[in-house]
Formats: C-alpha cells, sequence, structure tokens
C-alpha cells in the first residue's frame, strides 16, 4: 500500500465540476475526517465545515435542508455536532459523484480511498490517498494525460529526503523527482521512459533529463557527505577505544 498527497487549485475543481459554485463565500474551510462509503455514484463521509459568519442552528439547518441540499448536490446531510467557539459544524453527509469523479473511481477499481490530510479551502485543495501502488500510478496517468493541474506534495514509498537535504532542491526539482519516482520511472525494471514522463510533465526529453540528473547529484553528493562524515567518526571512535 502506498500514500500520496496532491495539491489543486480550487478554481480548477470548480471549473472542471468538482467543486460547486460559489461554496467557498459562506464557508471558510471544509476538511474530511472519515469515508465511510465509497461508490462510483456516490459517498459518505463525515465533515468538518467551518462557516465564515455566526453558525446557524440546528432548526434553522432544517428548515433550509432542501436548499442546501439543491446548491451542493446532497443527497442528505445530518448535522452531528456545532462547535460555535471555531466556527464549525460536523457533518455526516451523502453527496452525489460528479461524472469527471466517477470515471476516476472506475479507474481506481476501488483500490484507493481518501485519507487524511483532506482540506479544501478557496485557494487549494489538499486531498490525500491511499491504495495499490498500481491504482494510483493509473490515476495519476490519466490526470496527466487529461492535462489535470496537481503538485505532489508527499508520496510513501519514494527515498526519503532529510530536512536538512530539502534546501539543495529547487521546488521544480522536487516537484519532478517525486513524480517521476511515482509514476516508476526509478522502478525496476523502469516503468515509464522519460519520453513519456516528459510528455506528461509538458517538459523536453533532454531539459526533463538534465533537470532529474542535477536533482540526483545533489541528493547523491549529500548521501557521500554524511557517508564520509559518519565513517570518519567510526574510525576516530575505534582509535579512541
Amino acid at each position: 500500500m502506498q500514500s500520496i498527497t496532491l495539491e489543486f487549485r480550487s478554481e480548477d475543481l470548480a471549473l472542471l465540476g468538482l467543486l460547486p459554485p460559489g461554496l467557498f463565500e459562506k464557508y471558510e474551510e471544509i476538511e474530511l475526517l472519515e469515508t465511510l462509503r465509497l461508490e462510483q455514484g456516490w459517498r459518505l463521509q463525515l465533515l468538518r465545515v467551518r462557516r465564515r459568519g455566526p453558525l446557524k442552528t440546528a432548526g434553522e439547518l432544517e428548515r433550509e435542508s432542501r436548499r442546501i441540499r439543491a446548491g451542493y448536490g446532497l443527497e442528505s446531510f445530518e448535522l452531528v455536532e456545532r462547535r460555535p467557539r471555531t466556527r464549525d459544524y460536523i457533518l455526516l453527509v451523502r453527496q452525489r459523484n460528479p461524472e469527471r469523479l466517477r470515471r476516476l473511481l472506475t479507474l481506481a477499481g476501488g483500490e484507493i480511498a481518501p485519507t487524511a490530510p483532506f482540506r479544501l479551502n478557496a485557494e487549494k485543495v489538499v486531498a490525500s490517498f491511499r491504495g495499490e501502488e498500481r491504482a494510483l500510478r493509473r490515476v495519476l496517468k490519466r490526470l496527466d494525460r487529461e492535462e489535470f493541474p496537481y503538485r505532489i506534495l508527499r508520496a510513501s514509498g519514494r527515498p526519503f529526503v532529510p530536512e536538512e537535504a530539502a534546501p539543495l532542491l529547487t521546488p521544480l526539482q522536487a516537484e519532478l523527482l517525486a513524480r517521476a519516482w511515482v509514476l516508476g520511472y526509478y522502478a525496476v525494471p523502469r516503468r515509464i521512459t522519460l519520453s513519456r514522463l516528459a510528455r506528461q510533465s509538458g517538459r523536453s526529453p533532454p531539459g526533463l533529463g538534465k533537470v532529474l540528473r542535477r536533482a540526483e547529484g545533489r541528493l547523491v553528493a549529500r548521501w557521500l557527505a554524511h557517508e564520509g562524515a559518519a565513517r570518519d567518526s567510526d574510525g576516530d571512535a575505534a582509535r579512541e577505544g
């Protein structure tokens, strides 16, 4: 099993019909707490919804339930808890999946599930998923093929880069290195060629190869420096002993 965290621009998801229009005019942030059921046509999820203004009472939500369901494509919602101090609702929501999401779920084949962290606001959506590696690769390839803009923030199963090594990589190097790893460029045997990876990254093969080699060189140099320091430390300890 592998986990991956992606970042999308909220405006892109709204244009693609994956976010209801005007969602963040009234709500500041939405957090997925738990997915209880995920089917191709619908999903049942526990959400934390932060309102921009004061919270409505349970009675007001009940009276406006028809408008709320119609406006946000909900089949049903249930108020679990009100948190006036933080302006949060905890809601149990059953929601219809838009067509594009249905296609991605079909491609995932039931082998991928959303997980924490999963937060949405007016600027960006940070979405995490856990599932079989091959299913995650299929979905990422579809996003790339449809020129669906996203950025990989984290992915398990790739080499761990210590925090002190992170400044060695530029944001572009870090992003392209992560994408190359997730899509199997560094697998043995290799699951994607440099040419295909370049097309999916919107770069030329020579240009992408140069970025990856520079990033690899910096990481190798840091690793060799750490190994050399460790050997020197062990040698000093042995001589003192």
